[in-house]
């Protein structure tokens, strides 16, 4: 079944490339939760959110797409209106006339991969008056490629950075997360997931690359973290260069792993080792994710970092009749605190778009200092998967 069918409030407006559309909400202001659609070509849209209620008090969150976070927990008191704008990417699998990306049959579903631009409007008390979307084509865009730890989960309890980035910048950068679970490098190449990224690519954007997770599985003849996936790691380079744009490298992040020590231990061989080599030759930005994460875990702890990651009982969601005990995938509060920790290593290598951060985002964080589990707000989507995310 689609997953449309537990949307509860659609919808669908044809959009051409030179028209805007508001969508009215008004009578919607008494659901607490809800998604709307609109049906627009591939590109990169301007939305701009009218906030506030005459009668109450609101705080509204919105996420677009597979539950992409933009506006979070945001406070309008009775009878203010707010504006708030940012830019997000809708896509379809279509690369071009002949070829289209080989998604998944789990992906035939997901709202990243349809013909509309969707929102989720929700929060404590959700105060939505109106949402306008406006094409661009000016804004850089920052493609994301990497695994289950990177994707945009549409379902609770999971969660990845990739989609609690786009929260803390403005509305002169667009993420483009092309990530799926599952994937290496060299898959991600070879089912187009690349191509799709590249036809859409234009001089002055940006490639961010994680992988290595699902890589150090591979065995086929060729394998291995300085050959197989060193070379698939140069052709994202040297395809991002030919059209203008910036390859940044990130290494894996840390499995939840604890020796008795209380370390985390490592489980990623030599692979993070050989994405620093191919950035050093090739002159890349390196994030090291893999030593933040390590930092992050064990500042934690291991009991405490069960918060960070979908540890939950039995009952915690619908139809859920066994334990949740993944050591690999986050929940939305891990995956907050490692979006941190990525933007943090984007200010450190003075990425130019680091320059588009929110003002509300408080530079400095440190993995070894996560923000408290306690202060973390999120309100569940509706949609709730029991099966784990492809990877380990």
């Amino acid at each position: 079944m689609k997953k449309y069918a537990l949307i509860a409030f659609l919808l669908s407006v044809e959009l051409t490339f030179a028209q805007s559309v508001s969508l009215n909400l008004k009578d919607s202001l008494a659901l607490s939760s809800y998604y709307t659609s609109v049906q627009v070509p591939d590109g990169n849209y301007r939305v701009t959110v009218t906030l506030g209620n005459k009668k109450k008090a609101g705080n509204t969150t919105v996420r677009c797409e597979s539950r992409r976070l933009y506006i979070e927990n945001e406070p309008t008191k009775k009878g203010e209106e707010k504006q708030i704008s940012f830019l997000v990417n809708k896509r379809t699998p279509r690369i071009n006339e002949r070829e289209s990306v080989k998604i998944k049959a789990r992906e035939r579903s997901k709202l990243n991969w349809d013909d509309l631009l969707t929102f989720e409007v929700t929060g404590d008390c959700q105060a939505v008056q109106k949402i306008s979307v406006e094409r661009d084509t000016i804004a850089p865009t920052i493609f994301l490629c990497g695994n289950s730890t990177v994707v945009d989960q549409d379902d609770e309890p999971w969660a990845s950075w990739g989609q609690m980035i786009p929260r803390w910048f403005n509305d002169s950068v667009c993420f483009c997360n092309l990530a799926e679970s599952g994937e290496t490098a060299s898959t991600f190449i070879s089912v187009g997931r690349l191509a799709k990224g590249l036809s859409m690519m234009k001089p002055g954007d940006y490639i961010i690359m994680e992988f290595g997770h699902n890589d150090q599985k591979q065995t086929f003849p060729g394998a291995g973290a300085y050959y197989n996936f060193a070379t698939a790691l140069k052709t994202f380079v040297d395809e991002a260069r030919k059209r203008g744009a910036t390859p940044i490298f990130i290494t894996p992040t840390q499995r939840r792993f604890f020796d008795k020590g209380g370390r985390i231990r490592e489980t990623h061989a030599d692979y993070p080792e050989a994405m620093a080599w191919v950035a050093e030759r090739e002159k890349c930005p390196l994030i090291d994710l893999h030593q933040m994460t390590r930092l992050l875990f064990e500042a934690m702890g291991e009991e405490g970092s069960k918060r960070a990651f979908v540890h939950y009982p039995a009952g915690s969601y619908p139809g859920q009749t066994e334990a949740f005990a993944d050591n690999t995938h986050f929940n939305p509060y891990g995956a907050y605190q490692i979006a941190k920790c990525v933007i943090e290593g984007l200010i450190a290598q003075n990425i130019g778009f680091v320059r588009y951060l929110r003002p509300e985002y408080q530079r400095g964080y440190e993995p070894s200092r996560p923000d408290a589990f306690d202060s973390f707000h999120w309100t569940d989507s509706k949609m709730v998967d029991l099966v784990k995310p492809d990877g380990n």
